[in-house]
């Protein structure tokens, strides 16, 4: 009888908090009503009114509603604005009340956009509040318009920031200054511990204040934080500086600028805490200025950068060579020409942007500069460093990269040029191809005029890293190789339409070195551009090569690139160790995709990857083409051969017209689950003898689980001729069947669905319809959809073959 009595208990409580409240609620709603112009409308029910009026004093009465009973809390959960609505979802919980309804219903009416189809939306109230949170950040939502989002009791930044997994930051760093603001500070810390996926998003140019918010913003989320994965998005343009700082932070690399405020963290944790002004030696080694690795990368870079220029500039034409000049004179002159003489130290200038060490003199001879070379050479014969040539500087960096006067330090990553250790002799030259392959047979980084590394402090770094469509320069490139060759802690690296070009090779000997790394947990590669210097066959050997502990590779080449082919003359070849004829050692890939340029394929090197690669399990080929049948079918023996874990096998816009036999080798495989033929032109030739031998082949199959046959043409004929499979004598086991794009019209469709039904067995689980001509007729569509439901789930769509067949001769 406790129960009962607690039940009424809270009832009344919950009638005299309403009474209370009606007159003055009753009063405020009818006023309006009276004075309508339409007449009165109809009045809130009473226990409406007595719901608003408990929410607007939920200050108040908030542990009182808590513990009401779960039908009168069911009525009042609507009626709740969002923190207290969010506060009370585990008390729902246990009463067996869901608020996903509620949360979906404010996310139509309030952010006012639909999710993708293709996202799985699993918890509303998660992304309601993480939306919520980057709409307040970015000021695009005024909360005080809606009584649902406004309470003076609570922060909207810090109440939904306990949600939020994914932030991104876009054009000017928006949001950046406000989060490592002091009021802010609580937000900050609950981000730090919530967070763990930060993305940018056409970034534009941005201030040094900017750059200076967005340092302590990923010191805070990703050393003291549990971000795992930063990704760039559409940066046409990058900014070399801020591009250099997003990268050297997500590897672990931070050291708080001159007018940065020190890190209250870094001096709680005493094993994570920040370089310190006294251990600019170990970052820099001696006589060096105290800069951190992003700032050093950068001088280094520009350094070589302005020499090229003066010399290009000197001789009025593009240059073909370059000339190792040594640093010491780069420092006094300027990076002007050699033959020029020296101003003297009242009159001299330095390149923009830059600063002088303290170390390097004001004026020195040819002469000096070579004794004091030869001096601080080493006794080892390491290669020296060597000035790269350089892209032109993109529009509109200029001004961002100059600086008026000399006199405090700036923020600017490019203020300064170090003394780069080591230098050859005045005249010396080398080939371009030797720069843009330069070094690469080695792992010392110093070799490439960037510093070293190792001797620093690391902070905890990122494990994934993405870079979609952003163009990388000359130095982005450089300094991306650089730190990946010690980035042990990355797991995922994807890099998709960088232009990298010629650096390549540099990626290749970054990824070796890092391979050597003690702790090495690289595991996927996402790797895919308009051209590549190497063929896409042998750029895939030399990754597996250089990663053999390799799970995932992706690899995709568009367009064979004349330009940056090393067979071409006058380019310069990759260096002996990035390719060879020697086998590839066995690899522990378990998923390969390769996507294509035109031409043929050589099949002996796909089949060297194949064979090196027994833990395969799933295979991608994308717009392959080779010479023959044969070289299709060797292929597909070296899988059969050397292959044996192989479970998912995908073959997408390959013309296997003429591959048939092969094709039925492929369906007798009693290993394969899964089997991909996407716009493959499988029925062009011969398609009343190949449906039934392929039909035969897959009724003995007992282990095929998928048949994906999307773009092949099937019709009405092929797709009754599948429907044998299913038929009393067949051994299949297909529970997955996609024949989307496939010509199938109604009346086939419905043929199809009665002699699964004559067969009485459950055929499959999932079947695609999708972008057939089914509109054609829509009633004997829809009797065929539900007969096929009452068997498997079907997946289909309202498509126009009308309109898409216009659409396709408009374009023909």
């Amino acid at each position: 009888m406790a129960a009962p009595e607690a039940w009424r208990a809270r009832s009344c409580w919950f009638c005299e908090v309403a009474a209370a409240t009606t007159m003055e609620a009753t009063s405020r709603e009818a006023a309006p009503a009276k004075s309508s112009a339409s007449g009165p409308s109809a009045p809130p029910a009473l226990f409406e009114l007595c719901g608003r009026a408990v929410s607007a004093h939920m200050g108040v009465l908030e542990s009182g509603v808590w513990a009401l009973p779960g039908p009168i809390l069911q009525s009042i959960l609507p009626l709740l604005n969002i923190y207290y609505l969010e506060r009370i979802e585990e008390t729902a919980l246990k009463k067996g009340l869901s608020t996903q309804a509620i949360w979906r219903r404010l996310w139509d009416e309030l952010m006012k956009t639909r999710p993708s189809s293709l996202e799985s939306v699993t918890c509303w109230r998660a992304k309601f509040m993480e939306a919520f949170f980057s709409h307040v950040l970015r000021g695009t939502i005024d909360v005080s318009s809606d009584r649902r989002l406004c309470d003076q009791r609570f922060s909207p930044l810090l109440h939904s920031s306990r949600h939020v997994r994914q932030l991104t930051i876009c054009n000017m760093l928006q949001g950046a200054t406000e989060l490592v603001a002091e009021p802010n500070r609580r937000v900050l810390e609950t981000l730090a511990s919530s967070l763990h996926t930060l993305k940018f998003r056409h970034l534009l140019f941005s201030d040094v204040a900017a750059q200076q918010s967005l340092r302590q913003l990923l010191h805070q989320l990703i050393h003291h934080g549990a971000v795992s994965q930063v990704s760039l998005y559409s940066w046409p343009v990058p900014e070399s500086a801020l591009f250099i700082l997003i990268l050297t932070m997500s590897a672990g690399f931070w050291q708080p600028g001159p007018a940065g405020l020190p890190c209250r963290l870094c001096g709680e944790a005493s094993r994570g805490r920040a370089p310190s002004r006294d251990e600019g030696s170990l970052l820099l080694g001696s006589r060096r200025p105290r800069r951190d690795a992003a700032e050093r990368c950068a001088a280094a870079l520009m350094a070589s950068r302005r020499k090229s220029e003066a010399k290009q500039t000197a001789r009025a034409a593009p240059a073909t060579r370059v000339t190792r000049r040594s640093t010491q004179e780069s420092l006094t002159a300027g990076g002007t020409d050699s033959k020029r003489e020296p101003l003297p130290p009242a009159a001299s200038h330095e390149a923009p942007g830059t600063r002088r060490p303290p170390s390097a003199p004001a004026t020195t001879s040819s002469a000096s500069s070579s004794t004091s070379s030869s001096k601080r050479a080493p006794a080892s014969s390491a290669p020296q460093p060597k000035p790269l040539k350089r892209f032109k500087r993109a529009a509109g960096k200029k001004g961002a990269r100059t600086r008026q006067g000399c006199g405090a330090e700036s923020e600017d990553l490019y203020d300064f040029v170090f003394i780069v250790a080591g230098e050859k002799e005045d005249g010396e030259e080398m080939e371009i191809g030797e720069v843009a392959c330069g070094a690469l047979d080695g792992s010392d980084p110093s070799c490439l005029g960037l510093p070293a590394l190792e001797a620093s402090q690391r902070f905890r770094s990122i494990s994934t890293l993405e870079l979609f469509t952003v163009p990388l320069s000359t130095e982005a490139a450089l300094t991306l190789c650089h730190l990946l060759s010690s980035w042990v802690s990355l797991e995922s690296l994807t890099l998709s339409y960088n232009g990298l070009g010629s650096n390549i090779f540099r990626l290749l000997d970054s990824l070796r070195a890092l391979s050597g790394q003690a702790g090495c947990r690289l595991r996927a590669l996402h790797l895919s551009d308009l051209f590549s210097p190497l063929p896409i066959l042998e750029l895939t050997r030399a990754i597996v090569r250089a990663l053999p502990l390799l799970r995932v590779l992706s690899i995709r080449v568009d367009h064979p690139s004349q330009r940056d082919n090393p067979a071409v003359p006058g380019n310069a070849g990759p260096p002996s160790n990035i390719i060879g004829d020697e086998e590839i050692p066995e690899n522990c890939l378990e998923q390969l995709e390769m996507g294509f340029p035109r031409g043929a394929q050589p099949a002996p090197l796909l089949c060297s990857v194949l064979k090196a690669s027994g833990s395969l399990q799933q295979l991608s080929l994308d717009s392959a083409t080779f010479a023959s049948p044969q070289d299709f079918g060797l292929v597909l023996q070296t899988l059969k051969e050397y292959n044996l874990t192989l479970k998912r096998l995908s073959f997408h816009d390959m013309n296997l017209a003429d591959c048939q036999s092969e094709v039925l080798f492929l369906l007798q495989n009693l290993t394969l689950q899964e089997i991909t033929f996407s716009f493959c032109r499988l029925f062009e030739k011969r398609p009343a003898q190949f449906l039934p031998e392929m039909v035969a082949a897959m009724k003995g199959n007992s282990t095929l689980k998928g048949l994906r046959l999307p773009g092949n043409r099937l019709g009405n004929a092929g797709l009754l001729a599948l429907a044998d499979v299913f038929s009393e004598d067949s051994s299949s086991s297909l529970c997955q069947l996609d024949i989307s794009s496939n010509c199938i019209k109604p009346d086939g469709l419905l043929e199809f669905a009665k002699r699964l039904e004559r067969w009485g067995r459950g055929a499959f689980g999932h079947l695609r319809l999708f972008q057939n001509w089914l509109d054609q007729d829509a009633v004997t569509a829809r009797e065929a959809i539900r007969r096929l439901r009452a068997t498997c789930h079907v997946v289909s769509d309202s498509w126009d073959s009308s309109q898409a067949f216009a659409d396709y001769v408009s374009t023909m």
